[in-house]
């Protein structure tokens, strides 16, 4: 090789200088290799002794040698981190180097390593769709190959295969990123989660696990931070606050970080996870080294990547929170509860579970206010923690109750008394609470988790039929008949669903004509079986549960459609009685109900009459007035039902305005055989006398009762003297006999 010209040198220079400043760290801390593959030995030697000295990007260049295709196919295999490939066409055979540049593109897929072909022969140049096809970088005779040029075509392939590596890189970083934050979105718990950053981190950086990550969750001050992951070194200083961290560089780094809002990596990496509203995360790691361009933007993608990872770690915890407790006592909630109860039966004996309710909470809501009523909530849970010891596990599982678990000595009535034995000073005013408590010796028992809840519960609503106040344990006695009730309402659910329930109407008629004037229609359940249900134990199960209201639609709209049918039948002046539960009256879709009913049926409400109880009346007057007076509106008659039970006055009566007294059928069963049940009796129909009202007796079944009645001055009524409840097409026959 001649020595080059000053111009040359000039240009090997500007090609030597760095193109960045900042290189790929993995590259820059080795040589360039360079595979010669030429069977002509000469060309080995004249190569490197022309290359000898200079250096590639700040690099050196190192060179390996190969005298065939063979030979380079078995180095190709072999050796790892070549760059550039500068390859002889001609050697063993014409096309001996094109057909290992198919075997380098095509079976080891080495798609970075760039190939130069050089050929002594120009005649056997290989055509451009192959030149494009391989991505070969160069095609030059040995004759054109001058110190200068030779150096250009080599600082060209590699500055060239430095830009693959780096994409590369690239690549495979925001693919482990994509990766890490698929397998830290599985993570639940923000330590785990945190820990697992760590890992991921390391991992995009090629080190071991060693790093530790802080975490300022509810926007506290700097001081307040807490280590909440830690690896490696670190490992001890997890759960710590970043305060008492006694690393001073580790210390100081975090805070630093995180005052600043924004990562570092000078002087070691910490990164800076922003999570909005005052929260922050930071992580440092421990590279060993300066981090190059490339790294800084990987690290960049990756903190906004799972800067979001750390947002829903956050959100998760806060919803499993309160999942599991409650906000305002700090207290387990019902969840919660439940799985401390399945805990605790591995080793029932000795552990009663209580249900302690305050009495009468919502009257304090009303009068104080709810932010008063909770501090009352907040003095009710210190004094049930002083009273009961720290071993006694409390929870918060309704808006005025707390479940408790103990020891039987401790979990009693005696405990609960002593807690609201003295009252309570609650925002400078002083209550005199009192509670309702039902308790389970788990022991006894044989139920689980909710189950036990549910024991509980039906103690306690024992308890409170009984007085409030009180305490009651549970029996199996009082289970069975609650789930029996339960059982029931399942049942009674179904069956309105399946058209179980019907209709049957019982014959009104006048005592002493004994024309017929009416019926009542009155509900009966007959189950899949064919078993009917009494419509005492299923009503009220009914009016309890809301179920009612359907129900009782249903009966009016049947109710009102025979009506229309005997109307049509030539029944012209026939009334149609039909029976209302205060939880109809209460509901606000009631007064539209009846009216669709009626113009649905083609009927006015002057033939129909609704039926209310004594106690109903009594029950709440002001709201009874209020709708009594909207149903008359309507054109409805409304009579007392079971007159006589109930404790109404006459001025009641007055103000109610209502059309018929109906005397209750035990008090005309003990007309005849009774003082007392005469003088009821004589005492309703006197008093429908003197208001005006028509009076009518229920389950008249002799005709001795008949007499008797008519001649009290009992205007009319029902019973199986006169006719049983039937059904429609019977009631239809009957009429028309």
């Amino acid at each position: 090789m001649h020595k080059p010209a000053p111009a040359d040198d000039d240009l090997l220079e500007l090609l030597d200088e760095p193109e960045h400043g900042d290189l790929d760290h993995r590259l820059q801390d080795r040589p360039w290799r360079i595979l010669i593959v030429d069977d002509d030995s000469d060309v080995h030697k004249a190569t490197e002794l022309a290359m000898q000295g200079l250096t590639v990007e700040g690099q050196p260049l190192v060179f390996l040698h190969a005298t065939s295709a063979a030979q380079a196919r078995q180095m190709l295999a072999s050796e790892a981190g070549l760059a550039v490939v500068l390859l002889d066409v001609v050697m063993e055979s014409e096309d001996a180097g094109l057909q290992l540049v198919r075997h380098i593109r095509e079976e080891l897929r080495l798609n970075a390593l760039r190939i130069v072909l050089r050929t002594g022969q120009p005649g056997y140049a290989p055509e451009i769709e192959t030149v494009q096809a391989y991505d070969i970088n160069d095609y030059k005779t040995k004759s054109e190959l001058t110190r200068t040029r030779l150096y250009t075509v080599l600082t060209a392939a590699v500055r060239s295969y430095r830009q693959i590596c780096a994409l590369e890189a690239n690549r495979r970083g925001l693919e482990m990123i994509v990766e890490s934050s698929t397998s830290l979105s599985r993570m639940r718990g923000l330590s785990r989660f945190a820990e697992g950053v760590v890992t991921q981190l390391c991992a995009l950086l090629g080190i071991l696990p060693e790093g530790l990550v802080c975490a300022q969750v509810d926007g506290e001050a700097a001081s307040e931070v807490r280590i909440v992951a830690a690896a490696g070194q670190y490992s001890g200083l997890i759960d710590r606050p970043l305060a008492q961290v006694r690393v001073p560089t580790v210390r100081e780094r975090l805070e630093r970080c995180l005052q600043e809002r924004h990562s570092l990596y000078d002087d070691g990496t910490v990164l800076y996870f922003g999570l909005g509203q005052g929260r922050a995360m930071a992580a440092l790691v421990d590279v060993g080294r300066e981090l190059g361009e490339l790294d800084q933007q990987l690290l960049r993608a990756f903190c906004s990547n799972i800067a979001v990872g750390f947002e829903n770690v956050i959100l998760y915890s806060q919803l499993l929170d309160q999942a599991y407790n409650d906000p305002l006592l700090r207290l387990p909630n019902r969840n919660r509860f439940v799985e401390l109860l399945d805990k605790n039966l591995k080793d029932p004996q000795g552990v009663t579970l209580a249900l302690i309710d305050i009495d009468d909470f919502s009257d304090i809501n009303d009068a104080f206010g709810h932010h008063f009523g909770d501090q009352v909530l907040q003095a009710v849970v210190q004094r049930l923690g002083d009273t009961l010891g720290l071993s006694t596990a409390m929870a918060r599982v309704g808006a005025d109750t707390f479940g408790v678990l103990g020891e039987h000595a401790k979990v009693c009535p005696e405990s609960v008394r002593v807690v609201f034995a003295e009252p309570f000073v609650v925002a400078g005013e002083r209550l005199q609470l009192s509670a309702t408590t039902g308790l389970v010796r788990l022991g006894e028992s044989t139920a689980v988790g909710s189950e036990l809840l549910l024991d509980a519960q039906i103690a306690l609503k024992r308890a409170k039929q009984h007085q409030r106040g009180s305490s009651q344990y549970f029996s199996a006695a009082m289970g069975s008949d609650a789930r029996e009730r339960f059982k029931l309402l399942k049942g009674l659910r179904t069956g309105f669903e399946e058209s179980q329930l019907f209709v049957v109407y019982q014959p009104q008629v006048d005592l002493a004509s004994g024309a017929v004037i009416g019926a009542e229609a009155l509900l009966r359940w007959r189950t899949a079986e064919s078993r009917f249900v009494a419509p005492d134990q299923f009503i009220p199960l009914a009016e309890q549960s809301g179920l009612i209201i359907p129900i009782g639609e249903f009966v009016v709209r049947t109710a009102c459609q025979q009506l229309a049918k005997l109307r049509r039948l030539g029944h012209d002046d026939f009334r149609m009685a039909v029976n209302i539960s205060m939880a109809q009256f209460r509901h606000p879709g009631f007064l539209d109900m009846l009216s669709r009913a009626l113009k649905d049926a083609g009927v006015e409400g002057r033939h129909m009459e609704l039926e209310i109880t004594e106690s109903m009346a009594m029950d709440d007057a002001e709201l009874v007035l209020r709708v009594l007076a909207d149903i008359k509106r309507l054109g409805f008659g409304v009579a007392i039902d079971d007159f006589g039970t109930g404790f109404s006055s006459l001025s009641q009566l007055r103000q109610l305005q209502v059309d018929r007294l109906k005397i209750d059928r035990a008090f005309v069963h003990e007309a005849q055989s009774s003082t007392a049940g005469s003088t009821i009796a004589q005492m309703v129909v006197n008093l429908g006398h003197g208001l005006g009202l028509t009076v009518i007796a229920e389950g008249i079944e002799t005709e001795e009762q008949r007499q008797y009645l008519i001649g009290l001055g009992c205007h009319e009524g029902q019973g199986w003297l006169f006719a049983k409840p039937m059904p429609a097409d019977q009631l239809e026959a009957w009429l028309k006999k």
